[in-house]
């Protein structure tokens, strides 16, 4: 396929054989296989959470589409710890369909790494620290998924211009940055800082392909970066969200009944479960009709978003921006 502008060589665009060394990231309740097949006609790769499917006929049906329209390699994030159930079922459906790559998060990606290996799909790691990230190096990971402060969801506690170099130092994996990155100057940065690509979400979430309420996408376009805060309310880890007037009516913290509940031995598994429960819900109403209850999970790179535009526009924008900021700096010298 035909792409405006010519490509950028890293080590992720070799392992993945994209143009560009983008993964957009997997977000739960937004990614589909619409944003997938757009991201392979862009020349970056899509990844799409296995959660975002309630069984596994609808997960093949959703691989069988993007399969279809084979237009370039797109991965599965499988969230590997005990809290998923239905990890063995996803991970054979994935095994079954080569997809590309997986990107692990929340546990230990060992049998996932060694299921993967024999079929050569790759396997990357979601790490916030150089502590797991050596874990996971010494498993087999492909490369690590540097998950910084900048991030939205989950965010890390270190900033890319720290964790990317930390890494770099600790392991000798590839290292593909998490967070942040919202336009071309940006991704620039952190490749200059040593990492081989950026897994880029919260921009995606206003394209025209995503499949979220328009209220959603609107949001991203209107708030910023300042109007990000942290969570615990929705799955008793901190989690980033827009700071809309109902967010700020129901507060960012547990209540005194949740936090006690969180301290006790016994109880704390059934709470943990019962607070990602009611906040996976209520993320899921918001995310997909009119709500004055809207709890909207984005990161701080909202920021550069200006518009609701196609997924290719997006990533057409990133890229001249990355060329824009490259002949500004070679002027310079």
């Amino acid at each position: 396929m035909q792409h405006r502008f010519p490509p950028i060589e890293t080590e992720l665009t070799r392992m993945l054989g994209i143009q560009y060394p983008i993964i957009m990231a997997p977000m739960f309740l937004v990614s589909n296989e619409d944003m997938l097949i757009e991201a392979g006609k862009a020349g970056i790769a899509g990844c799409v959470p296995a959660l975002n499917y309630r069984t596994d006929e609808a997960f093949r049906k959703a691989l069988d589409k993007i399969k279809e329209a084979n237009t370039g390699p797109f991965g599965v994030n499988l969230i590997v710890n005990k809290s998923n159930i239905r990890l063995k079922e996803q991970l054979a459906t994935c095994l079954e369909y080569r997809v590309n790559f997986i990107i692990t998060s929340l546990g230990s990606p060992e049998e996932v790494i060694k299921s993967c290996k024999p079929l050569g799909i790759k396997v990357f790691c979601d790490v916030v620290d150089e502590v797991y990230a050596k874990k996971v190096e010494s498993l087999g990971a492909d490369a690590l998924i540097a998950v910084n402060s900048g991030a939205g969801g989950h965010a890390g506690s270190l900033p890319a211009n720290i964790l990317i170099p930390l890494l770099r130092k600790t392991c000798t994996i590839p290292v593909i940055s998490a967070g942040g990155v919202g336009k071309g100057s940006q991704l620039k940065d952190i490749l200059e800082l040593g990492a081989c690509g950026a897994s880029i979400g919260s921009p995606f979430i206003a394209s025209t392909e995503a499949p979220v309420s328009k209220e959603y996408k609107q949001a991203i376009v209107d708030y910023e970066a300042k109007d990000i805060v942290m969570t615990t309310k929705l799955s008793g880890t901190p989690c980033t969200v827009i700071n809309t007037p109902y967010v700020q009516k129901i507060g960012t913290k547990q209540n005194w009944l949740e936090r006690i509940l969180n301290k006790n031995k016994k109880l704390k598994k059934w709470a943990k479960m019962i607070t990602f429960y009611k906040g996976m819900k209520m993320l899921e109403k918001a995310a997909f009709s009119a709500t004055y209850q809207s709890v909207w999970c984005a990161g701080p790179s909202i920021e550069y978003v200006k518009a609701i535009r196609p997924v290719r526009t997006i990533v057409e924008t990133l890229i001249e921006e990355y060329y824009e900021t490259l002949e500004l700096k070679e002027n310079e010298i």
